[in-house]
C-alpha cells in the first residue's frame, strides 16, 4: 500500500513517468491508478486531441508505439491508456525500442490484468525507465487490516468485528469490497465508526446466522447455536456453499493447531503468528481449551474427507446440508 501512495502522490503532484506498467493478479490497484491518471493529467479541452485509449485485444504493438510517439497539441503531454494489456502478451517485447527510448512528453499507461514474466528483458527495462507495479492479492486473513486502513485514510473507523465480517462475506475482492464501502459512506457521515449491526442493515449480512458465528459458535462449544447456523444454512444453500463453509472452518481449526504449538500465546504475539486481529484472541484461547491438540487434528481430517465427499467422491446421494450437519456433530463428538 505504501508503493501505491508514492505514485498516486507523485501522479497528484505532477511527477509523471513516460511509462506505467501497472500488472497482477489483483485489479483495483491497477484499476485505481489508471483512473487517476485518465482523469487528472490533462484537463477536459486539452483531452480531446491528446488522451487515447486502446484495448489490447483490439490493438498491436506497432500501433501502440506510433500513438505514443506523437507530439502533444497544445498540451504539454498526450496519455495514451492501454487497457486489457495482457492480450499483448504474445508480442509484447516488440515493445522494447521504446521502451529503451521512450518519448517524454507522452505517458503511456499499460493496465495488464495479470502477472508477467518480470525476467524478461522487456520488463526490466520498464522498471529503468517508469514504473513497475505488480498488484498482488490479499489473503484471506490480511483484508480485515485493509479495510481499517482504507476507512482510517477517508476520515472513518470500523470494528475489528466488523471488519471481519465484511472480508468474510465479500472474500478478497478489494473492488467489490470498495464499491460496499462506498455504499456505506453515502449513509454515515465522515468520522462514523462502523459496527457489525451497520453492516448488517446495509449489506444485507445476517450478523447471526454466518460462518464467521459458526467459527465462534464452535470454538466455545455452543452447540445450540451452531446447529441453529447450520439449519440456515441448509435453508440458504446459494448463499451459503459449502465449499466456502468448509474452507473457513478449515482455516480456523489450521490456525488453532498452529496456536496450540506456540511457547508464547500473549495476544499480540499470537496473533501476530496467526495473522489475525489481536481483538479475535479469547476465541483462540477459549478454544484451545474445549479442543486439545490431538483434537484440533482429528477435526482437520473430518474437514478435509467432508471436502471430498462435497465434491462428489464417496458421498452417494448425502446432501450437502447433511454433510454440514455430519461435519458439526463430529465436531463436538
Amino acid at each position: 500500500m505504501t508503493e501505491v501512495i508514492k505514485i498516486v502522490n507523485d501522479i497528484k503532484s505532477k511527477n509523471y513517468k513516460p511509462i506505467y506498467f501497472l500488472c497482477g493478479e489483483e485489479t483495483y490497484y491497477i484499476d485505481r491508478i489508471s483512473d487517476l491518471i485518465e482523469k487528472s493529467v490533462l484537463t477536459e479541452d486539452e483531452k480531446s486531441f491528446n488522451q487515447v485509449v486502446l484495448y489490447g485485444r483490439d490493438t498491436t504493438v506497432e500501433e501502440i508505439v506510433s500513438t505514443a510517439k506523437r507530439f502533444p497539441m497544445m498540451a504539454d503531454y498526450q496519455v495514451v491508456i492501454v487497457k486489457e494489456a495482457q492480450n499483448l502478451s504474445k508480442t509484447f517485447e516488440k515493445f522494447e525500442s521504446y521502451a529503451v527510448n521512450p518519448q517524454l512528453t507522452t505517458i503511456l499507461v499499460f493496465a495488464y490484468r495479470d502477472k508477467p514474466d518480470g525476467r524478461k528483458k522487456i520488463f526490466k527495462t520498464i522498471k529503468d525507465k517508469g514504473v513497475w507495479f505488480e498488484s498482488k492479492k490479499l489473503y484471506d486473513n490480511q483484508v480485515p487490516d485493509w479495510i481499517v486502513k482504507v476507512l482510517k485514510g477517508q476520515n472513518y473507523g470500523i470494528e475489528p468485528k466488523a471488519a471481519a465480517m465484511l472480508a468474510e462475506f465479500l472474500g478478497t475482492d478489494l473492488a467489490k469490497i470498495n464499491n460496499e464501502l462506498e455504499k456505506l459512506k453515502i449513509v454515515f457521515p465522515e468520522g462514523h465508526i462502523f459496527t457489525p449491526k451497520n453492516i448488517e442493515e446495509n449489506i444485507g449480512f445476517s450478523k447471526d446466522y454466518n460462518v464467521f458465528e459458526l467459527k465462534s459458535a464452535l470454538a466455545t462449544r455452543n452447540q445450540q447455536k451452531a446447529y441453529a447456523i447450520i439449519h440456515n444454512f441448509a435453508a440458504n444453500p446459494k448463499d451459503n456453499p459449502i465449499v466456502v463453509v468448509s474452507g473457513q472452518m478449515f482455516a480456523f481449526f489450521a490456525q488453532l493447531l498452529q496456536y496450540h504449538g506456540l511457547k508464547d500465546k500473549s495476544k499480540f504475539n499470537a496473533a501476530k503468528a496467526l495473522g489475525v486481529n489481536p481483538f479475535f484472541m479469547d476465541e483462540y484461547a477459549t478454544a484451545s481449551k474445549n479442543y486439545p491438540m490431538r483434537k484440533v487434528s482429528q477435526i482437520i481430517e473430518i474437514i478435509r474427507d467432508m471436502d471430498v465427499k462435497s465434491k462428489g467422491v464417496g458421498s452417494g446421494s448425502m446432501k450437502e446440508a447433511d454433510m454440514l450437519k455430519e461435519l458439526v456433530y463430529k465436531i463436538f463428538n
